[in-house]
């Protein structure tokens, strides 16, 4: 079986290191991070349902279940990427385009601390290598954490 290595830790917590300066950047004020607070996660969330495509497609029985489910992620994260983003290009009144920009990157950040069952899911079947959970459980609750953060500092500008 293989093992998750030393470079894909490595990688995957560097990876944490763009939401976390859109967090910080939105924290002293800097308004223009919002767009970085979407997009990355967004983009995430749907490497993550590619990472599931991956699986699915090795799949010699039930591959439609999985395949079905990998493309939930891009969708999600279009969908709120949209709305989001769109309340913050064209905002309609000030209020109501913060609190939909929030509570979109809110969504955001859940769908991807959601994404850890189907991970936890691909362990129990034998698909994911050793070590994924190590690995996804810190990543998915950082992401998702931050871009929640995200959502609360968006909220007070």
């Amino acid at each position: 079986m293989p093992r998750v290595g030393g470079a894909a830790y490595a990688l995957g917590f560097a990876g944490l290191l763009p939401a976390f300066a859109a967090a910080c950047l939105i924290a002293v004020g800097r308004g223009e991070a919002v767009v970085v607070a979407f997009l990355y996660p967004a983009l995430i969330l749907s490497f993550l349902g590619g990472i599931w495509w991956g699986f699915a497609m090795r799949r010699t029985h039930r591959q439609a279940g999985l395949a079905l489910l990998a493309v939930v992620p891009s969708l999600v994260a279009a969908a709120l990427l949209i709305v989001g983003l769109l309340a913050v290009v064209v905002p309609v009144a000030p209020v109501a385009s913060g609190a939909v920009a929030g509570w979109s990157l809110v969504l955001l950040g859940v769908a991807v601390i959601l994404t850890l069952p189907v991970d936890r899911h691909l362990v129990r079947t034998g698909e994911a290598p050793a070590g994924w959970m190590r690995l996804r459980v810190p990543l998915s609750l950082g992401l998702g954490g931050l871009t929640i953060v995200s959502a609360v500092l968006v909220s007070r500008l």
